[in-house]
């Protein structure tokens, strides 16, 4: 069975819509301010950032800290995983 990934924090659920109906605890407005947001890539052993290129090897690991080029300046915003 498919699980669906949230890009922000790595959560997961067995459905799209089950996914998208929670509030996100790492999402870029502010903890709980908005809703998960579908990570459309690959599952993957390994997870790099778009910005930095830095790996983990969960979407949870990933978007735990802060990334040194995230385009809001050094250190304002979460690693983003890659498609």
């Amino acid at each position: 069975m498919s699980q669906f990934q949230c890009k922000y924090c790595g959560n997961s659920a067995s459905s799209i819509s089950s996914l998208t109906a929670g509030n996100c605890s790492r999402h870029p407005l502010g903890s709980n301010s908005g809703k998960h947001s579908l990570y459309e890539g690959s599952e993957k052993t390994k997870y790099s950032c778009k910005y930095c290129g830095g790996t983990a090897s969960n979407i949870s690991s990933l978007t735990g800290s802060s990334c040194s080029r995230h385009p809001n300046s050094a250190n304002k915003g979460r690693h983003e995983p890659a498609l």
